[in-house]
């Protein structure tokens, strides 16, 4: 398995798709990538020579942040939101949707599956002690 900036990279995928197993790289980004190193996009992974590899290593090192450096960036924005007392960091903080979306319903996965909704109403009978 090639090792890409400490990811280990599916060597049985085109390297294209491979390199957006790297938290930070999406599609548009790793094409941006492999045409600034001029690798074809079409070839697999596992076909990769070790200088292709290095290369791919520099361009993401020195223009793109990724993995950990990036996870740490989007906490601390998160975290000056909830300092400053914003209404996007009370969200966060309450566990609610940020982005404006309805809560009545379809919040399901920010909230966890949290079922709010009675029954029937009705109780069960009450057995005899």
């Amino acid at each position: 398995m090639p090792r890409i900036v400490g990811i280990n990279i599916p060597e049985n995928k085109k390297i294209l798709i491979a390199l957006t197993d790297i938290y930070g790289i999406g599609l548009s980004l790793s094409k941006k990538i492999l045409a600034i190193a001029g690798i074809n996009s079409s070839l697999k992974a596992k076909d990769l020579t070790a200088d292709q590899i290095n290369q791919i290593k520099e361009i993401i090192e020195k223009n793109y942040k990724i993995e950990g450096e990036l996870k740490r960036e989007i906490m601390m924005n998160i975290k000056r939101l909830k300092d400053v007392g914003s209404w996007r960091g009370m969200r966060h903080s309450k566990g609610l949707p940020v982005r404006g979306q309805r809560t009545r319903t379809n919040t399901r996965t920010i909230r966890g599956n949290v079922r709010k909704t009675v029954g029937s109403g009705r109780k069960p009978p009450v057995e005899p002690t």
